[in-house]
C-alpha cells in the first residue's frame, strides 16, 4: 500500500512528496524500514527498493512482519540528479531531527522521524559520491557498535567500519534515530550517479537474511555471492591516503584487494608536463576498501582508504 509521509507545496505547481510503501504479511509484529534516496545523486538504492519490492510480490507468503520500503526522501534531488535538496543548497542528511516548527526542510525531516520512530531496524542505503568507489560496508558510530554489529553481521557485506564520534554525524538520520532508540544501520557501496548490480542484489540478499534472522522472511536467502562473515574494524585501524599534489591520479588497482605496506596503488601525473608528481603507495598492509574513482585530485583530495590487518 503506498502511503503519503509528507506532501509540501512548491513554485510552479510542483510538490515534495515523500511516499512509502507498506507491505505487510503474516501475523508477525516487527517491522523494518528501507530508506534511501537523501542524496540525489545516490542511485544504488533504487534497485535494491525495486528487488524488494518483486521480492515480496512474487512470494508474499513469505513475509512475515511490515517491510516498508523510502525509495526518495529527497525526490527533487533524484529528479535533477543533485545531491542536495535542490533550490536550498541542503545537504538532507545534516539536517536531522529537524523541528516542527523550523523551516520547510526541517519539519519534513522531522515528520519522517517520527514516521520512521519505533522501528525493529531501519537500513540507510547510501552509495559514494562520484568521487570514490565503495565496497559494500555497514558503517557504525562507535557508540552504538555493541548494539549493531551482531545485526550489520546478518546482512553480510564485505566490511564493517566502526568509527569513532564525529560532529558533523549529529545531524545525520542513522545518529537521531538512534539517539532515540530505533536502531540504524548505514550501507554504503558502490560510486555516484551509477549503479551496480552485484552489489545491489548482494545487499538484497542480505536484507533478505537479515529478515529471515529477525523472524520475519520464512525462506532462508541465497547467500553464496556474499562472504561467509564480514570484516569487522577496530577503533582507528583506518588509514586515509591523500593527494600530496593536484593533477591526475592514475591507478589499475582495484577497491576489496589486499595491499602491502609501500606498495604502489597509482600515481598522480601532470599532464602539461609529462612529470609524475606523486607516486601514491599503500602507508600500511590491508584492505582496500575505498579507492579514488574520479581521476582529477587536487591537494589533499582522498585517494584511498585502508583497513589495517
Amino acid at each position: 500500500m503506498i502511503q503519503t509521509i509528507v506532501s509540501t507545496d512548491l513554485p510552479v505547481d510542483e510538490k515534495w512528496q515523500i511516499r512509502k510503501n507498506v507491505l505487510t504479511g503474516g501475523t508477525g509484529k516487527k517491522r523494518i524500514c528501507i530508506v534511501t534516496g537523501t542524496h540525489g545523486d545516490e542511485l544504488e538504492g533504487q534497485y535494491v527498493c525495486y528487488r524488494l519490492n518483486r521480492m515480496v510480490a512474487e512470494h508474499p507468503e513469505w513475509l512475515d512482519g511490515t517491510l516498508e520500503i523510502y525509495p526518495a526522501l529527497n525526490p527533487l534531488g533524484i529528479d535533477s540528479i543533485t545531491r542536495g535538496i535542490p533550490g536550498f543548497d541542503l545537504d538532507m542528511n545534516r539536517i536531522f531531527p529537524g523541528a516542527e516548527e523550523g523551516t520547510m526542510a526541517e519539519s519534513l525531516v522531522h515528520r519522517l522521524m517520527l514516521d520512521l520512530q519505533g522501528a525493529d531496524m531501519v537500513i540507510d542505503i547510501h552509495s559514494s559520491n562520484i568521487f570514490l568507489r565503495e565496497i559494500p560496508q555497514v558503517r557504525i558510530n562507535v557508540n552504538t557498535a555493541d548494539r549493531l554489529v551482531p545485526y550489520a553481521q546478518w546482512l553480510r557485506m564485505d566490511f564493517i567500519w566502526v568509527h569513532e564520534a564525529a560532529t558533523v554525524l549529529e545531524s545525520t538520520l542513522a545518529h537521531s534515530l538512534n539517539s532515540l532508540g530505533t536502531p540504524v544501520l548505514v550501507v554504503e557501496m558502490g560510486v555516484g550517479m551509477r549503479i551496480n548490480h552485484g552489489y545491489c542484489e548482494r545487499l538484497v540478499d542480505g536484507i533478505l537474511h537479515l529478515m529471515y534472522q529477525m523472524g520475519m522472511w520464512r525462506e532462508l536467502p541465497d547467500l553464496s555471492r556474499s562472504p561467509q562473515e564480514s570484516i569487522v574494524s577496530g577503533i582507528g585501524g583506518v588509514e586515509f591516503v591523500n593527494a600530496e599534489a593536484s593533477g591526475v591520479f592514475l591507478t589499475e588497482n582495484r577497491n576489496n584487494e589486499l595491499v602491502e605496506q609501500g606498495e604502489e596503488i597509482g600515481c598522480i601525473v601532470s599532464p602539461l608536463t609529462g612529470e609524475t608528481l606523486q607516486r601514491v603507495t599503500a602507508p600500511a598492509r590491508g584492505l582496500m576498501f575505498t579507492l579514488r574513482a574520479y581521476p582529477v585530485v587536487y591537494e589533499g583530495s582522498l585517494l584511498a582508504r585502508i583497513y589495517k590487518m
